[in-house]
């Protein structure tokens, strides 16, 4: 390592992290990732100059977004989101990109590929940010939580797909291919997930399972590492790999380990959670550019305008497709938990100022409304659907210590 030291900067950023949400989980819920990112941005070389990522932090950063792709995509329960539910979501992120770009065309005056980028991070979720918080929340399971995942999985998965299809570097027609093939070969998984896995398969998982042999979490592994592996095949973003290995380890775990499924996720999340996740939310903000953002009275001004812009552009068109059974409320609260984004506005912004097709300041302002939104918008949401410590809060049974993603 370049840096020998960031790492264990990095790793006391993560500890610091959990008690600052503790000491001030009485007076402010702040989520973790904030103080994660800011941590990072306090420790990184445009404030005390501490930290500075190399190419093995780099890498290991690039495998905790991969985690929590993985996570969020493993959370779906794709039989309780189909039907009128899934088709609201599905219809609302179409409508969302287009109303991205054609916001982005008026910022980049008519610049077309800038403008791609602006309205794709525009249209993102950042479920595997907003899932955690409403699990420790106990509402993950209930009606509301599977109507934000669904939303939230269309939000993720949608902004990856058009990623993969509009800033690839190839031509459209190229990369929808390449997009297709991967395709037919995920399917091809799903069909072979389904299938019934041999006995010994369950026993060798659940007879492992508190041993060092661990067969069941280094399976899952294989599997990430191979959807990881495969999209990067196909010339494709590796946050499709990870989604689509989320998805394919629910449905072989939940079939051929149905009774130690729940404590396989607990060791993986423990691995994600607790140490990949916030390496990379802290290198986040390490390599967080705070003087474009600072330097530039125009970026600043900004920061609010793009924060405002992703409630309009993603809050809007979900707020009127959300499923009419919900109260109005409930749909309010659904806009703003779909308008919280962070990890692919992240991601985005990073494609699009490598390709020269987006300045720094932009960029800059773009993440930084990003970390606001993230701050922000699902104590809105919350607030919204118990305005007074109501329902929502005893249900769940939650307490301070509880909400450790808050």
């Amino acid at each position: 390592m370049t840096h020998p030291g960031t790492l264990v900067l990095i790793m006391a950023a993560a500890v610091l992290a959990p008690l600052l949400v503790h000491a001030t989980g009485g007076r402010v819920r702040v989520p973790l990732v904030v103080f994660e990112i800011v941590l990072g941005i306090v420790i990184g070389p445009q404030m005390l100059g501490w930290a500075h990522p190399d190419e093995v932090v780099d890498t290991l950063a690039d495998l905790g977004l991969s985690m929590l792709i993985f996570l969020a995509g493993y959370e779906i329960e794709f039989a309780a989101v189909r039907g009128d539910t899934l088709r609201r979501a599905l219809w609302a992120w179409p409508v969302s990109l287009l109303l991205g770009i054609g916001v982005g065309l008026l910022f980049s005056g008519g610049e077309v590929f800038e403008a791609f980028v602006v309205g794709t991070a525009l249209t993102s979720t950042a479920l595997g940010t907003v899932l955690p918080m409403l699990r420790d929340r106990g509402e993950l399971r209930g009606r509301f939580g599977t109507v934000v995942s669904a939303f939230g999985a269309v939000g993720e998965f949608g902004p990856v797909v058009a990623t993969a299809l509009l800033l690839s570097g190839r031509r459209p027609a190229e990369s929808a291919v390449l997009l297709v093939a991967f395709g037919v070969v995920t399917a091809a998984a799903v069909f072979w997930a389904l299938r019934p896995r041999p006995p010994w398969f369950g026993e060798l998982a659940e007879r492992t399972l508190h041993s060092s042999g661990q067969f069941a979490v280094r399976f899952v592994m294989l599997l990430l590492a191979c959807m990881l592996g495969l999209a990067e095949v196909f010339g494709l973003d590796v946050l499709l790999g990870a989604f689509a290995a989320g998805v394919l380890t629910r449905i072989v775990l939940h079939r051929a380990v149905p009774a130690g499924s729940d404590a396989v996720l607990g060791k993986v999340e423990a691995m994600g959670f607790g140490f990949l996740v916030p390496l990379f939310y802290v290198v986040t903000g390490i390599e967080f550019d705070l003087d474009a953002l600072l330097g530039s009275p125009a970026a600043l001004l900004l920061v609010p305008v793009f924060l405002a812009l992703f409630v309009l552009v993603r809050g809007a068109p979900v707020y009127v497709l959300a499923p009419k059974d919900l109260r109005r409320a409930d749909r309010g609260a659904l806009a703003l938990f779909a308008s919280t984004c962070l990890p692919l506005v992240v991601a985005i912004t990073t494609i699009g100022v490598d390709q020269e097709l987006l300045g720094t300041e932009r960029a800059a302002a773009l993440v930084g409304a990003a970390m606001i939104s993230v701050l922000v918008l699902p104590l809105l949401a919350g607030r919204l659907r118990s305005p007074r410590g109501g329902t929502v809060g005893r249900a769940a049974g939650r307490t301070a210590d509880d909400a450790e993603a808050w």
